[in-house]
């Protein structure tokens, strides 16, 4: 089994890698091929904030979602973020010229709404709540599925063990990973799967890096990235 060579800085992420490697042989080559996991959430943010940012990723390219978000971020130049008060108050025109559709508007004025009135923990409460309990909360807003929820755990909350089964990206690298004639389902993935827990953050991170791997071959589809996480 080949072995990660040494980082040469901390590597928060060396257990969950040396865990994937000794699952089988495919997942040992998987990181041996990638490397170390790069994994990198932004902790210093706000589950509301992080929420917005989702949204303005929702079906759409990284640039796309980077070009709203700018046009967002310059409604209010004097901070680095709007706070809720201040979403609340852009009405729909607005975000539409942010470039929103009116849904993601109406998402985005919800999740403003919702933290005002305590529905969307602050970061401090949420590091209290557990993984299916913060999902179970949030999917009630409009517009809010799993995955975005998924990618608030992934990317703000930091959590160790989310793999977002429903993601086309994790359902086609583990395709390829395996050699499977088709996506698997998601009570495939996630009986197959349940040996990299309770790592799976760091595995779903490596299945997104299959589309760079050689011998790559696509099948048709969209991948849904992981935009949440960026900008």
């Amino acid at each position: 089994m080949s072995s990660l060579p040494q980082a040469p800085y901390p590597d928060p992420y060396h257990a969950a890698s040396r865990h994937l490697a000794a699952i089988d042989a495919d997942w040992a080559q998987l990181v041996a091929t990638v490397g170390h996991c790069r994994l990198q959430p932004k902790p210093a943010r706000e589950p509301y904030e992080a929420l917005v940012r989702a949204v303005a990723y929702q079906q759409l390219q990284v640039r796309a979602g980077d070009a709203m978000l700018a046009r967002l971020l310059a409604c209010q130049p004097q901070q680095a973020f709007p706070t809720p008060a201040q979403l609340l108050a852009l009405d729909a025109g607005q975000l539409r010229g942010c470039g929103f559709s009116g849904r993601k508007a109406a998402t985005i004025h919800a999740i403003a709404a919702a933290t005002l009135d305590g529905r969307v923990p602050s970061r401090q409460q949420a590091a209290q709540l557990s993984d299916d309990t913060l999902i179970e909360r949030l999917v009630t807003l409009p517009g809010i599925g799993r995955w975005t929820v998924e990618m608030l755990l992934l990317y703000t909350l930091a959590r160790p063990d989310i793999l977002p089964v429903d993601d086309f990206g994790v359902r086609e690298g583990y395709r390829f990973l395996k050699a499977l004639p088709a996506l698997p389902g998601r009570r495939e993935l996630l009986a197959a799967t349940a040996a990299c827990s309770p790592y799976r953050s760091a595995a779903t991170w490596y299945l997104w890096q299959v589309p760079g791997l050689a011998g790559y071959q696509p099948r048709p589809g969209k991948r849904r990235a992981a935009a949440a996480g960026t900008g």
